[in-house]
C-alpha cells in the first residue's frame, strides 16, 4: 500500500562520483532519513531514486550537494519527479553498464582521518599497515588498468582479499564497501628494503625502521610511492642535500619538503588558512609558501629563494615514516634531471644507481607514473556588492604542476549538451612541462605531468602516455592537435599517428592555446583580449613569439599587439644566460656604443660586450623575438640578479624576489617603467608595447643607485601599466591572463589589479597551469571548434 503524501525523485549525478564513497554516503543518508530506493553507478555517473515523504526528500536533496564526501565533485545534478512504487528500503544496485562512459576517473587521494586514526591504533588490525585505504583515500589512478573502475582492473587484482576484508568490501553499511584498494596485512601488499645491489634486507616494519634510520645518518633513501618513487633526504643537513643535488644534477632549482604535520610547517613557513587547507585536502599538494627567514632547512633545499614548496605525508606510508623521523625531509621526483619518474623497483635499480643509497620498495605495482602536484595561492577575482563595488579580492588557487590529486578529473569545458557532434580529439601538448589531452563531447581529460620532452626517455615516457590514455578512457581519436612548432617532438609524433589513423591533423599556434586552455576553464568563447607572455613559442612566419596580446575566440585570433621584438641572440644558448638577452636590448638602445657601456651592476667585460656587439651585427643563429620570458632574463642580468640559469624561468624568479623586497622595503607604490604603445607599420599587428623607454630608465636607476631590488619593482609595475594601455586600446571588456610569466604571484597580482581598477573584467587559471602545461586543453578546444560541423 503507498504511503500516503511520499513522493519519488529520480537524480542523475555528474561528476568525479565513482571511487569516493559517493554510493555508500547516499545509501547512508537516506537509510537516516527514513527513504526508500536505489543508487547505482552509471556509465556517466550516479543514478539515484529516493522516495518518502516532502520533508525527508528535501533535506536527501540539499545534503546530496552539502555532505558529499570531500574527494567527490559534484558538476551537476538533475532532479525529477517519478511515480511512487512503494518500496521498503533503499539499496545499493548493481551498476548500469548502457551508454556512452563519460570521461569521469578518480583521482589519487592522500590518506583520510580516518585510516590515519585506525593506523596508528595498536588494537586495529590494520596497525601500522602501510597500505591501509578506504573509499575515501588511497590510489586510483595511478594503479588503474582498465575502466570501469573496479578491483579486477587495477594493480591490486592479484592481491585476493582475505576473509575479513571480503566482508567489509561486501557490507553495505561499511566504509569500505567497494573500497577497491582495500587490504590488510593478510592479503595485501608488503613492504621491504633493498640495499644498492637490489638484496632484500628487511621486510615489513623492520624494512621501515631500518630505512627510516638510514635517513637519519643523512644517507639517500629512494621510497615507493603512489604514484612512482621518490628521493628523501634530512631536509636540514646541508652535506645530505648538496649531495643529492650532485647526484641527481639539479644544480639549482629548489627541492619540495616533506613535512610531519601542519604544526611542524608553521615552524619553518608563514601558512594562510587557505594554503593550510590544500595542504589537509584530500589532494594534498605541494604547496609554495613563504619562508620564515629563520627556517632552520639547510640552505641547499632552495637557495636563494623567499619561497618553499611544501607538502604532508599522502600515504600511510609516508605517515609512519614521518612519525618515525620527525623532522622535514626533501622528497624529490625519483629521477635524473630531465628524465621521467622511475615506478619500478627493478628499473629504479638501474636508473637511480648512484643516487639512493637504499631502496623501500613494496610489490603492489603502479601502473602510471603519477608525480605530486605543485600549487599557489594567489589573489583571485574580487566578489562585487550590490552597487558594483569591489571587495577584497578573493584568494585562488593556481595550479603550476597538474598530476597526483587532480588527475584524471575531467574538466568541462562547454555548456553545451554532450549530443555525439564533438571529438574525440586527441591533443598533444607542446615541448615542456608535456602533458596530452583528449576531449570528448562537453568534457577533457589532461594526462598527468609528464615533464620536458628533451630526452629519449622522456619521449618514450610521452608516447606511452599518449596509448595509455585512450586505452583507459577507451576511445579511439578522430582528430588530433598539436603545436605549430615543427621540431617539438610531440609534433612530430602527431603528424605520425594522423596519418597512421588517416585523421585530420589540426596545428594550434602556441599563444592563441595558451588563451584558448584559460577561456576554455571559465567557459568563454566570444572574443577576448588575451595576453600571453612566455618564454617561447613558434609564431607564424616561424618569428619566436613570446609577449603577446592576442584578440581570440576558441576558434582563432589576431596579433593586436606584441613587444618590441629584439634578438635571441645564440637562439636556445640566449635561455640559459641572461647576458645575451641583456646584451640585445642595449645594442637596440645603443648601437655600437654597446661595447663601451659600463655601469656597477652589470659586470661584464670589454671583450664580452665586443663579442656580443658582433653576434648582433652578424645576426647568425639569432633570431627576432618579442618575448617576455627573455626580457625578464635581460633585467635579471642588467641588475646583477642573475649570470646564468640551470632551470627554466629562474632568472624571471630572482627578478621576482627582488621586486617583492624591493616593494616590502618602500611599503609599494612604486612608479612604474615607461612603455610606449606605438604603431607597429607591419602587417598582421595592429601596435607595439616598446621597452626602450622602460630599460633606459632602469638603467639611469641603476646607474645612480645601484639598488637592484628597486628596479625590479618598478620593471613589474612598468609591465602592468603597459599591459593596461593594450587592453585600452583594444576595448575588449573581457581579458585572458596566461602563459608562464604569470606563474609569478606579483605579476599576476599587479597586472590583474590594474586592469580590474580600469574597468576589464580578468580571468586567469585555476584549473590548469598557466604555462604549458595547459596547452592541450587550449589545443583540444580550439580543434573542437574548428572541426565542428566538419565532421
Amino acid at each position: 500500500m503507498k504511503r500516503a503524501l511520499a513522493q519519488r525523485v529520480q537524480v542523475k549525478v555528474e561528476g568525479t562520483v565513482q571511487g569516493v564513497g559517493f554510493r555508500p554516503f547516499v545509501y547512508r543518508l537516506a537509510r537516516e532519513l527514513e527513504l526508500s530506493g536505489w543508487v547505482t553507478n552509471t556509465r556517466s555517473g550516479v543514478l539515484i531514486e529516493a522516495e518518502g515523504d516532502a520533508g525527508g526528500i528535501e533535506s536527501f536533496l540539499r545534503r546530496l550537494k552539502e555532505n558529499a564526501p570531500a574527494s567527490a565533485m559534484v558538476e551537476s545534478m538533475n532532479t525529477s519527479s517519478i511515480p511512487v512504487v512503494d518500496e521498503e528500503c533503499f539499496s545499493i544496485a548493481m551498476s548500469e553498464e548502457t551508454g556512452q562512459r563519460a570521461l569521469v576517473i578518480p583521482p589519487d587521494l592522500a590518506t583520510c582521518f580516518d585510516c590515519r586514526r585506525e593506523l596508528f591504533d595498536s588494537h586495529d588490525r590494520r596497525f601500522r599497515y602501510p597500505f591501509i585505504t578506504c573509499t575515501q583515500c588511497g590510489p586510483r589512478y595511478s594503479f588503474l588498468t582498465a575502466v570501469p573502475y573496479e578491483r579486477s582492473n587495477t594493480t591490486i587484482a592479484e592481491f585476493k582479499l582475505c576473509p575479513a576484508c571480503r566482508a567489509e568490501y561486501e557490507t553495505e553499511a561499511d566504509r569500505r564497501f567497494h573500497a577497491e584498494p582495500i587490504a590488510c596485512s593478510t592479503c595485501g601488499p608488503r613492504l621491504s628494503l633493498w640495499d644498492e645491489q637490489g638484496n632484500e634486507t628487511a621486510t615489513g616494519e623492520k624494512a621501515l625502521q631500518q630505512a627510516a634510520g638510514l635517513l637519519k645518518q643523512g644517507l639517500i633513501v629512494a621510497v615507493k610511492g603512489l604514484g612512482g618513487f621518490q628521493l628523501w633526504v634530512d631536509a636540514g643537513s646541508e652535506e645530505a642535500v648538496r649531495r643529492l643535488r650532485a647526484c641527481k644534477q639539479r644544480r639549482d632549482k629548489p627541492f619540495a619538503v616533506l613535512f610531519p604535520s601542519v604544526d611542524a610547517v608553521r615552524n619553518y613557513c608563514v601558512l594562510s588558512s587557505e594554503e593550510e587547507t590544500l595542504l589537509r585536502s584530500p589532494r594534498a599538494p605541494i604547496v609554495l609558501v613563504r619562508k620564515r627567514r629563520d627556517a632552520a632547512l639547510a640552505d641547499a633545499v632552495a637557495t636563494g629563494n623567499p619561497y618553499l614548496g611544501v607538502m604532508l605525508p599522502t600515504t600511510p606510508l609516508h605517515h609512519l615514516l614521518m612519525a618515525s623521523l620527525r623532522r622535514p625531509m626533501v622528497a624529490t621526483s625519483g629521477n635524473r634531471s630531465e628524465e621521467p619518474i622511475v615506478t619500478d623497483e627493478r628499473e629504479a635499480l638501474v636508473r637511480l644507481k648512484d643516487i639512493a643509497d637504499a631502496f623501500l620498495a613494496h610489490d603492489r605495482s603502479i601502473a602510471r607514473p603519477v608525480d605530486d602536484s605543485v600549487v599557489l595561492v594567489v589573489d583571485g577575482t574580487p566578489n562585487r556588492n550590490d552597487r558594483g563595488e569591489a571587495d577584497k579580492p578573493k584568494l585562488e588557487v593556481m595550479i603550476l604542476r597538474r598530476a597526483r590529486g587532480y588527475v584524471p578529473q575531467a574538466i568541462r569545458w562547454s555548456d553545451g549538451p554532450a549530443d555525439g557532434t564533438q571529438g574525440p580529439i586527441l591533443a598533444v601538448g607542446g615541448h615542456l612541462k608535456n602533458t596530452v589531452a583528449v576531449l570528448r563531447e562537453n568534457r577533457v581529460v589532461l594526462s598527468q605531468h609528464l615533464g620536458d620532452l628533451s630526452t629519449v626517455e622522456a619521449d618514450r615516457a610521452f608516447r606511452q602516455a599518449v596509448m595509455d590514455l585512450q586505452q583507459v578512457l577507451q576511445v579511439t581519436p578522430r582528430a588530433i592537435a598539436c603545436d605549430l612548432h615543427p621540431d617539438y617532438r610531440s609534433t612530430g609524433f602527431a603528424h605520425e599517428l594522423a596519418a597512421t589513423l588517416s585523421i585530420p591533423l589540426v596545428s594550434v599556434q602556441h599563444h592563441h592555446a595558451h588563451v584558448a586552455s584559460c577561456m576554455a576553464e571559465h567557459r568563454l568563447d566570444d572574443d577576448v583580449l588575451g595576453i600571453a607572455w612566455d618564454g617561447a613559442g613558434y609564431g607564424e612566419g616561424g618569428q619566436v613569439w613570446g609577449g603577446e596580446f592576442l584578440v581570440a575566440s576558441c576558434r582563432q585570433f589576431t596579433r593586436f599587439a606584441s613587444l618590441r621584438p629584439f634578438r635571441l641572440l645564440g637562439g636556445e644558448a640566449a635561455m640559459k644566460e641572461p647576458i645575451r638577452s641583456a646584451a640585445a636590448l642595449l645594442w637596440e638602445l645603443m648601437g655600437e656604443a654597446m661595447s663601451e657601456h659600463q655601469f656597477p651592476s652589470w659586470k661584464v667585460s670589454h671583450g664580452q660586450r665586443e663579442k656580443y656587439a658582433s653576434v648582433v651585427k652578424s645576426g647568425i643563429a639569432s633570431p627576432w623575438t618579442t618575448s617576455m620570458g627573455r626580457l625578464f632574463d635581460a633585467v635579471a642580468s642588467l641588475a646583477g640578479l642573475c649570470r646564468e640559469t640551470s632551470f627554466e624561468g629562474q632568472a624571471a624568479m630572482a627578478v621576482q624576489f627582488a621586486a617583492e623586497q624591493g616593494m616590502e622595503t618602500r611599503g609599494g607604490g612604486e612608479d612604474g617603467y615607461p612603455m610606449d604603445l606605438v604603431p607597429s607599420g607591419h602587417p598582421g599587428i595592429q601596435w607595439v608595447l616598446d621597452w626602450r623607454p622602460m630599460m633606459s630608465t632602469m638603467l639611469d636607476d641603476l646607474r645612480r643607485t645601484s639598488r637592484p631590488e628597486l628596479a625590479a619593482a618598478r620593471f613589474h609595475v612598468g609591465l602592468a601599466e603597459g599591459a593596461v594601455r593594450v587592453a585600452q586600446a583594444a576595448g575588449l571588456p573581457r581579458v585572458v591572463l596566461t602563459g608562464g610569466c604569470f606563474q609569478s604571484r606579483l605579476l599576476l597580482s599587479l597586472v590583474r589589479h590594474r586592469l580590474e581598477a580600469a574597468g576589464f573584467t580578468v580571468y586567469s587559471h585555476s584549473l590548469v597551469p598557466p604555462n604549458d602545461g595547459g596547452l592541450s586543453l587550449g589545443q583540444a578546444v580550439i580543434a573542437a571548434h574548428r572541426l565542428n560541423g566538419v565532421w
